[in-house]
């Protein structure tokens, strides 16, 4: 298998890279959401990839239009991207190469990311 499919819900507001809270809130969120990536990852088959490296592409799908900052986006992942790391995709989170982040509309909101198998 050269790819897999993880559909998240959208980051809490607070893993947001402007968001300013308590640390120990932020902490605590945090983990939650990289357990779920981990979670989401190792029900796709992740533990049995361990690849080198890999690209992810977000796909990421609200109800409106509106325009929204794709670092932003990208950033507030980090924990998904930790807890891929922590389900065996990829050895190390650093081994990531990143695709622009893809903003949709549509009624199935959520997060999506396509990992897909790549080389040092």
């Amino acid at each position: 298998m050269d790819s897999i499919i993880i559909d998240l819900p959208h980051p809490p507001r607070i893993l947001h890279p402007n968001a300013r809270p308590h640390y120990m809130a932020k902490a605590k969120a945090t983990k939650a959401y990289r357990m779920g990536a981990k979670a989401a990852a190792l029900a796709a088959g992740g533990d049995s990839q361990l690849w080198p490296a890999a690209t992810v592409k977000v796909i990421a799908t609200y109800k409106d239009a509106r325009r929204r900052d794709r670092d932003g986006i990208l950033s507030s992942l980090k924990a998904a991207f930790d807890g891929l790391a922590d389900a065996w995709v990829v050895l190390n989170d650093a081994d990531f190469t990143y695709e622009p982040v893809e903003i949709r509309k549509g009624k199935d909101v959520g997060i999506r990311l396509v990992i897909t198998k790549g080389t040092r």
